[in-house]
């Protein structure tokens, strides 16, 4: 592999790993937005019971948990590569 390759799939990887938190951080604002706005409502039945459920944020949350694995992995895989000469 050439001498810059690891370089690459670190700096990839470790974009991936920012990318997954500020998705994972976003989807917990969009939750907690949207439990604050019913809860100002006089019936709270949907606040209390969570129902019906919403997929955007939880979406939004998986979507930066396998982002951060993506990214970890990529991060093992160009420091494994900068050892292995």
């Amino acid at each position: 592999m050439p001498h810059q390759d690891w370089l690459i799939l670190m700096v990839m990887g470790g974009l991936f790993i920012l990318l997954g938190l500020g998705v994972i951080f976003w989807g917990r604002r969009e939750e907690k937005h949207y439990f604050d706005s019913i809860s100002t409502r006089t019936d709270v039945r949907e606040y209390m019971e969570h129902w019906p459920h919403r997929p955007e944020p939880g979406g939004l949350k998986i979507g930066g948990w396998i982002a951060i694995a993506l990214g970890l992995c990529m991060l093992a895989l160009g420091v494994a590569f900068l050892f292995w000469k």
